[in-house]
């Protein structure tokens, strides 16, 4: 594989076959792959998370490096986590061809990202990727717990989870992805992204989401048992809040009684909730304070 191309050290359409039949890689619905073959998409996605010269940006889930390497023209450093066997031996080398002025600004960690708690190299200041879409949301969530040094995030997702991490409460679509991002920061969708720039293109268009860090809302709960609220709340969404809490509190009656000391009716939905509302409602659950 030549290191040069009509774009530079991205990679192309050919680059990307050329690579995957070298390695004997297909792309996996198991692991949700689908490689992005476009430079001008990972020039895009780059310059939508603000990337600048002084970031220190992890990646989940780069694949053959398209992403990552126009991360590492862009950034100071780049760690990226891939845990397929094949790719994660691979990559490296693919930086020192397509980049090698970059390439000790450069760390791998072969493991699975909801499993890893700590990054080689500088503290991260933000998080760049194209995250599997079997597991886009508990990746995301886990990112954000574990390295609060991320201030900025922009993740591509399918265009399904896009809108829901994104929503607004009384969205139809507003539900426990949306709280719990919005404990971490601020949400918004940051365009629309079409599936001929994937190999193998997916029967379903994806989204860029942008996460800015916020302090989570002033509490005396955990997020442990603010995010027990969440989950409690929407496993019925079509039940009240009284009645959906039932269990969460011990007993329907116990459930108003937090929901009215927390200033919330109890004939409300979930869907119609702040994270704000979730954190009071979960400081007068029955393990607050523990």
């Amino acid at each position: 594989m030549s290191a040069t191309t009509a774009d530079g050290p991205l990679l192309g359409p050919a680059d990307i076959r050329e690579l995957a039949a070298a390695l004997g890689v297909r792309p996996t619905k198991q692991r949700g792959q689908n490689f992005v073959i476009d430079a001008n998409t990972v020039r895009r996605i780059v310059r939508t998370a603000g990337v600048r010269p002084d970031d220190v940006v992890v990646e989940v889930g780069p694949g053959l490096g398209s992403l990552t390497l126009a991360l590492l023209d862009a950034a100071r450093w780049v760690t990226a986590v891939e845990i397929d066997d094949v790719l994660a031996a691979a990559l490296p080398a693919t930086v020192r061809a397509r980049i090698p002025a970059k390439a000790d600004a450069f760390a791998l960690v072969h493991a699975d990202a909801m499993t890893v708690r700590e990054l080689p190299g500088p503290e991260p200041t933000a998080l760049v990727a194209n995250l599997p879409y079997n597991v886009a949301v508990p990746v995301l969530l886990h990112m954000l717990a574990h390295f609060p040094t991320v201030e900025r995030t922009l993740v591509m997702v399918q265009a399904e989870v896009a809108d829901r991490l994104a929503a607004a409460p009384g969205s139809k679509v507003y539900g426990v992805p949306s709280v719990k991002a919005a404990w971490y920061a601020e949400v918004k969708r940051a365009g629309s992204i079409g599936r001929n720039v994937f190999w193998p293109a997916p029967n379903v268009d994806s989204g860029l989401v942008s996460l800015v860090r916020r302090d989570p809302p002033e509490t005396t709960a955990s997020r442990a048992e603010v995010f027990r609220v969440v989950d409690a709340a929407f496993a019925q969404r079509r039940k009240t809040l009284r009645s959906a809490l039932s269990g969460w509190a011990g007993s329907a009656p116990a459930a108003e009684d937090a929901l009215r000391a927390a200033g919330v009716s109890p004939q409300a939905r979930g869907e119609a909730l702040t994270v704000e509302d979730f954190a009071r409602i979960a400081e007068h659950g029955p393990r607050a304070g523990d």
